[in-house]
């Protein structure tokens, strides 16, 4: 669907109709893929009458693209606005089809585009207990359960033990309710953590958090895998059944369960959810089977392993730490927080939830609760009935409140201190499918997250060496070439067998992921944009912003180096993704907190008066089209850059109703040029029916608050002599605007012409036809060599179409295109890095000193760094030395370095005869010559044509005439090989010299020279030599 297009100047909405009949009938309409459906040109109101507007639906606010293809569209205002204007003949079809030419990486290939996929086309779609409950409860209930809980509660005692649950269980609880806030504040795609992320902060946090988290979940599965193997290769162990030796029979196990893990997840969503149950159901027993454990009476053999059942002495002596080997309790609240970072189970396959809004949250935070009484009983159950020390001897029993002592103490490798298998002696039965069933439900569960969140990355195509991974296959759109992936990088993993050091990483890459959700959430809040309405109320902006100070201190508990890595990793991703600047916009808080940011900063300097030292110059440049004069912008560029305020304008001139759509259409297009192009500037723009009312609103109502423009720049008229009188006297006039509202003015005028608009023209159309061809040939190609459709009857071949175009083009005489060969040479002049030479300033009136500053501001940009200033002041004869060591002293206190001082004491010499002959030839056609007619005669001419110059203004101003041309001269003599000219620029006084008479002393003065800058200040200081 072309959204936007032009006809003859005109806007047309896709969705307009121009051939609407009486009464409104369903019309058959064959698209270009052969597809056949009804649109309806009008519909029937609720009001009881035939209209054109349309009531609210959920369809208009859907994204371009998210429904099959297809979106509803509203009538825009301007086709309501001028319904009548155009009898009625406008109609807005139900829907439009999406044209889907963004290429990949735009907007329209992201995730946010992507068709939702259909329920009833046999999807799996899981509800909050299978989808997020029950593999948060997994996830969070891992191997520490039964092999390291008891040891934490040994060290740390089940005071601060409840300490380190609870810290844990806060982090976890704060993450949830700012992902609950999150992911309830719009629909929610596939991606989980990194889409939440993402669609808050923006790309480059979102894609830097994505692919870490993404490769923490993949080296995941192979932590977990190996934790199994190992359980699996103890058993062979202690049959002797070893295959190879310890650590090859890891890697032969490790890598045959990932392959079985892999076989179940790529075989659908459905199958692996149905492991998660059955490992669900072997957790549940387990645990079960533990707290029946505690209450049965101890054995002999149990008591000797530090057993004794519930005992309040024992119960009380375990309260208080006794930390050994070193252990603190950070480093104990180290290890057992990993345990905690399962949270996000359930939101990794967020795109397979059939209402993730809901679930999410509900699932989320019940599995957190959940899990912390689980692991909290369990733990208050062992400090209850198992000491600390315990030898194993039966005739050496450890006595309740009695440590190892004597010979006993190299013993004591029992009881919750040195015992790391945990809860299997509080069982009633002894069996290894527990940790079976922990360390292969977590795995699977990264196992199906990493490719989920993978694919939702490539996806928006961020990163796009790796947009292969996007594609997905089957009705659940699953990910085949990430489970691929996450299968490589596991058993790589595998093969090391050593994670000890890889493991703390992985925690901080978790952490990093919740410290960034929390933040999000905090941001979103912060930024109190009106479309940040979460559904879900509990939660608190500034708890989410202590949630991720916490996961950040954490990340350093567990791990400093892992910790520093983390973040090292993280933000040359960032800088990486801000440097590509994907072709996104997500609405992120990044942006509202930065509109904010400028509302709050510009309101600042409203209440801060303006300071001579502060000064900068704000540019506003008239234009036209931002690529219409290259040149100008570049200039007007070179002096803002990054510091300073510059508009590009353009004035469209014509009947509003003609000259809107034209303009609309072009705000976006020229800014988005703008800043693929680098140059920090804004475009605007304004239609009016004449140029002088539209430049005077721009210079009137352009900024905002003290953010507004001081300083006009224009390029030279170079055909005022062959102009439209009316052009010349708005030309003219717009200088007396400029100096009327004080603005700093500047003129530039290259030999060569700064309007490249007709080239552009040209340029734009030989690609309009080169586009066509291509389509053309694409149709022809697919068709067989055969049209059809819509262009049956009106097709030519392409090479018609082509050679058509060129045709009405013509190529332009040889002359002409050696001219415009020039032109756009020289409009690339200022965009160069500047060749060895000079500036030079003709300062020959003070007006503030804006004649001096703009030509020193350019000597500090890296383009013109190699140029020097040379200062030309007028001065008396005689008086040479004075006045240069004056301007030396005054350059001096300015602190500005020039590479020479010329006073030029024969500017009042009269010039050469040659030269005025050559001013009064060019003002020859303007001219009254009422000294040679009649008195009567003269009087009718003048009253016909005011603006002609007359004998009596060219004799009062005759010395200033000539001034013009006697600095031309000098300008010849001593500036001809400058690489900039800075030039005074004189000023004619209203309703006294004539508007051509003052575009004749322009054009004389600038004659013939390098690029010309003609600068008047507003006679307002702009330099300063106090501190």
């Amino acid at each position: 669907m072309e959204r936007l297009k032009s006809n003859g100047g005109s806007h047309v909405n896709s969705a307009f109709d121009s051939n609407l009949g009486d009464p409104p009938i369903y019309e058959e309409t064959e698209f270009s893929n052969n597809e056949h459906r009804t649109v309806r040109p009008s519909v029937m109101s609720a009001f009881g009458h035939d209209t054109l507007d349309r009531v609210p639906n959920i369809d208009f606010y859907r994204n371009a693209g998210s429904v099959s293809g297809h979106r509803a569209v509203r009538p825009s205002l301007q086709e309501l606005h001028d319904v009548f204007q155009k009898n009625g003949a406008i109609s807005v079809p139900e829907t439009v089809t999406d044209d889907g030419e963004g290429s990949e990486g735009t907007p329209s290939d992201d995730l946010e585009s992507a068709a939702p996929i259909d329920v009833t086309t046999g999807a799996v779609k899981f509800g909050w207990i299978r989808g997020v409950l029950v593999r948060c409860m997994l996830n969070i209930w891992g191997v520490m359960l039964f092999i390291r809980l008891s040891w934490v509660f040994g060290q740390a005692g089940w005071g601060l033990g409840i300490v380190v649950i609870a810290l844990s269980c806060v982090v976890t609880t704060i993450t949830g309710l700012s992902m609950s806030a999150i992911c309830t504040n719009g629909v929610v795609r596939g991606g989980g953590a990194y889409y939440l992320i993402s669609r808050s902060l923006g790309p480059e946090f979102g894609g830097s958090i994505g692919l870490i988290f993404a490769f923490a979940n993949a080296v995941a599965v192979a932590m977990y895998v190996v934790g199994f193997a190992e359980t699996v290769v103890d058993l062979l162990k202690e049959y002797a059944h070893l295959m190879v030796d310890e650590m090859n029979d890891i890697r032969i196990i490790g890598c045959i369960t990932v392959v079985l893990l892999l076989g179940i997840s790529v075989a659908g969503m459905e199958w692996e959810a149905k492991a998660q149950i059955v490992l669900l159901v072997i957790l549940l027993v387990a645990i079960v089977n533990m707290f029946v454990g505690t209450g049965i009476p101890a054995t002999e053999d149990k008591k000797s392993k530090g057993f004794f059942g519930y005992n309040a002495k024992i119960f009380m002596e375990n309260f208080k730490p006794d930390f050994r080997d070193g252990e603190t309790f950070f480093s104990v609240f180290a290890i057992f927080f990993p345990a905690a970072t399962g949270i996000l189970a359930g939101a990794n396959i967020s795109g397979d939830l059939r209402d993730p809004q809901a679930a999410i949250p509900k699932g989320t935070l019940l599995a957190i609760f959940i899990t912390g009484i689980t692991y909290l009983a369990v733990a208050l159950c062992v400090a209850g009935t198992v000491v600390r020390d315990a030898t194993g001897n039966m005739t050496d029993l450890a006595t309740p409140g009695i440590p190892c002592n004597g010979s006993s103490v190299t013993a004591c490798e029992l009881g919750n201190l040195s015992n790391t298998l945990g809860l299997s002696m509080l069982s009633v039965s002894k069996s290894a499918l527990r940790t079976f069933s922990a360390t292969l439900s977590s795995a699977l569960a990264s196992l199906v997250s990493a490719p989920k969140v993978f694919q939702a990355l490539c996806k928006d195509n961020i990163y796009k060496a790796l947009h292969f991974f996007a594609k997905g296959h089957g009705k659940n759109n699953e990910p085949i070439r990430g489970y691929v992936l996450t299968f490589l990088i596991s058993v790589a993993f595998i093969l090391i067998g050593d994670l000890n050091t890889i493991a703390p990483i992985i925690s901080n890459f978790f952490l990093a992921s919740y410290a960034l959700i929390n933040f999000s959430c905090f941001h979103a809040s912060y930024a109190k944009s009106p479309g940040w309405r979460p559904a879900y109320k509990y939660y608190n902006m500034w708890l989410s912003l202590l949630g991720a100070l916490l996961c950040c201190v954490v990340m350093f508990v567990i791990n400093w180096w892992a910790a520093l890595l983390t973040y090292g990793i993280e933000i040359l991703l960032y800088i990486y993704v801000t440097v590509k600047k994907p072709d996104v916009n997500w609405g992120s808080s990044t942006q509202a907190v930065t509109f904010v940011s400028a509302v709050s900063n510009a309101l600042s300097l409203s209440g801060v008066e303006d300071h001579v030292k502060n000064f900068r110059p704000q540019i506003l440049v008239l234009t036209g089209s931002v690529r219409a004069r290259p040149a100008l912008l570049d200039l007007a560029h070179s002096f803002s850059k990054n510091y300073g305020l510059c508009l590009s304008c353009e004035v469209l001139v014509g009947p509003r109703s003609e000259i809107m759509p034209e303009m609309n259409n072009g705000m976006e297009r020229n800014q988005q040029w703008l800043h693929k192009n680098k140059r920090k500037a804004f475009y605007a723009a304004v239609a009016c029916d004449n140029f002088r009312e539209g430049a005077e609103t721009l210079l009137q109502a352009s900024g905002l608050g003290r953010m507004k423009p001081n300083t006009f720049m224009i390029g030279f008229k170079r055909n005022w002599r062959t102009a439209e009188t009316d052009a010349v006297q708005s030309y003219v006039g717009l200088l007396h605007d400029a100096f009327d509202f004080e603005y700093g003015t500047l003129v530039l005028r290259m030999n060569q012409g700064l309007d490249v608009s007709h080239l552009i023209e040209e340029e734009e159309e030989m690609l309009k036809a080169a586009k066509e061809q291509q389509a053309l040939d694409n149709e022809m190609m697919s068709n067989g060599g055969k049209t059809k459709g819509l262009f049956r009857k009106s097709r030519h071949s392409s090479q018609q179409v082509l050679t058509t175009r060129v045709s009405v083009c013509g190529p332009p005489p040889p002359q002409v295109a050696k001219m415009n060969e020039k032109l756009v040479e020289a409009s690339g002049q200022f965009k160069k890095k500047q060749p060895k030479g000079t500036i030079d300033v003709w300062w020959l009136f003070d007006d503030g000193g804006l004649t001096l500053l703009l030509p020193y501001i350019l000597t500090t940009r890296k383009k013109w760094k190699d140029c020097k200033l040379r200062i030309f002041i007028a001065g008396q004869p005689g008086r040479t030395e004075i006045d240069k060591q004056e301007m030396r002293s005054l350059l001096q206190k300015f602190r500005i370095k020039c590479s020479d001082i010329i006073v030029v004491d024969d500017i009042h010499i009269k010039p050469r005869n040659d030269n005025i002959k050559k001013l009064e030839d060019m003002i020859e056609p303007f001219r009254l010559h009422e000294g040679t007619k009649g008195r009567d005669q003269a009087a009718g001419i003048q009253k016909e044509y005011p603006w002609k110059i007359t004998d009596a203004e060219l004799s009062s101003f005759e010395e200033k005439t000539h001034l013009q041309v006697r600095l031309n001269e000098l300008l010849q003599e001593h500036s001809k090989s400058a690489n900039l000219i800075v030039l005074s620029l004189p000023i004619a006084r209203k309703g006294t010299i004539s508007d051509f008479l003052y575009m004749a002393w322009l054009d004389i003065l600038t004659k013939d020279l390098p690029p010309t800058m003609l600068v008047r200040g507003n006679h307002k200081s702009v330099l300063t030599f106090y501190s």
